[in-house]
């Protein structure tokens, strides 16, 4: 096995890159897992006659997801906005300051 250097910067930036890849799938589970809660018990507070599918039931789910969405993008096309690109442009302007 080859010896991994804690202080190399590909090892930091796959570093990072798992745990964002981490934090992904934990919010996803979490956004999975709260939602079926949520519509649960909306669905077990229905009157009788009343329906499930009725939006204002599906607007948490709804803008959560969008969010979720947004967060998928940034961990699975990093370059797609604010990019690797930007943050290297970024650090070397800090850096000439």
């Amino acid at each position: 096995m080859e010896n991994i250097d804690h202080n190399d910067i590909r090892y930091k930036k796959a570093a990072k890159r798992v745990k964002k890849l981490k934090n992904f799938y934990t919010f996803f589970f979490i956004y999975i897992a709260v939602n079926i809660f949520i519509l649960f018990l909306n669905y077990k507070g229905l009157k009788p006659g009343e329906t499930i599918w009725r939006i204002k039931y599906f607007l948490v789910p709804l803008f959560w997801g969008i969010g979720l969405i947004i967060y998928g993008m940034s961990v699975f096309l990093p370059n797609f906005f604010l990019g690797t690109k930007w943050e290297d442009k970024k650090i070397k302007e800090l850096m000439n300051k």
